[in-house]
């Protein structure tokens, strides 16, 4: 291992809240390496650089024959279901390989959470043009608005916290950047001027904001939720009906999507310094942590070093 990115997964696995985890567990799943060994005709060498797919998909479950293995029905995400990546050496099968050549060690841990922001952004099949919303502007939210910017979407982009929307500000470039709070309803209708939002994105990994979220799709619009909760969403059925809203979650990501950003970082289309603000030793992970944990605000995307 060279790298390992800690994510929102990895806090609240910290603090007890993840939904599909059992203890212990070894974290880790947004991860760059090198190869150390590989089986005879290999098509990667020793000491080449590598990109992880953490989602190790059976193959043969009804998701995996519709070609979706994020979604795989037995499903082992590294750092989730299996052991991940802090520690010093992994054994994963080549599959789950990409080339990392042209990335650096830090980009290299960067493209997993990326990469689920562009998958959700496909799932929404957006429009160029279109009104897009995004609440939670976390990494994988910055991701989701970055991707919705560029296929031609007006992003609009919200948080409870002011300094995550004071970042989306001058950090990102997103101008209409609001904090949300009782007012949002009225603010984001001011906005689009009474129509609200072709698409929304939920990021926030919050029940109640998930569910506030129904209230500001347009009529004829979708509604993603890529983030997730260990509890029950509920909606008020006639609105969602004479909205004809479609209902999508969005889960990990595919394969196309790793790709497509690793050739984004390589072409400076994504400049992935807007997302690097910490990191750390392996060895000062027990530390740093919680601090981070306890200080979300502050921390867009951490990268712990493993020498």
């Amino acid at each position: 291992m060279r790298r390992v990115g800690i994510c929102g997964t990895d806090f609240g696995i910290f603090t007890g809240r993840h939904p599909y985890l059992d203890y212990p567990r070894v974290i880790g799943h947004e991860l760059s390496g090198v190869v150390c060994d590989a089986a005879a005709g290999s098509r990667f060498g020793l000491g080449e650089l590598v990109v992880v797919n953490p989602y190790l998909a059976c193959g043969t479950c009804v998701a995996c024959a519709l070609g979706k293995p994020n979604c795989c029905k037995n499903i082992k995400v590294l750092g989730v279901h299996a052991d991940g990546a802090m520690c010093e050496f992994v054994a994963v099968p080549e599959s789950a390989l990409l080339p990392g050549a042209g990335l650096s060690e830090d980009q290299a841990a960067m493209v997993e959470f990326l990469s689920i922001g562009l998958h959700a952004v496909r799932r929404s099949r957006l429009r160029e043009g279109a009104q897009v919303l995004v609440v939670g502007f976390g990494p994988i939210g910055a991701g989701v608005a970055l991707f919705a910017k560029q296929a031609g979407a007006h992003v609009t982009i919200a948080d409870i916290n002011a300094a995550r929307v004071e970042r989306g500000r001058t950090r990102f470039g997103f101008d209409d950047a609001i904090v949300a709070g009782s007012d949002m309803a009225a603010a984001l209708s001011e906005i689009t001027k009474g129509d609200f939002y072709d698409v929304v994105f939920d990021v926030t990994g919050n029940v109640s904001a998930m569910e506030a979220g129904f209230g500001y799709v347009a009529h004829g619009g979708t509604y993603v939720l890529v983030s997730i909760v260990n509890e029950s969403v509920t909606f008020f059925d006639p609105e969602f009906h004479k909205r004809e809203m479609a209902l999508l979650g969005s889960r990990n990501a595919v394969r196309d999507d790793f790709a497509d950003v690793i050739e984004g970082i390589r072409s400076g289309a994504i400049d992935t310094e807007l997302f690097h603000t910490h990191q750390c030793d392996l060895g000062e992970v027990p530390e740093k942590l919680p601090l981070w944990a306890s200080a979300q605000d502050e921390v867009v995307k951490a990268i712990t070093r493993v020498s």
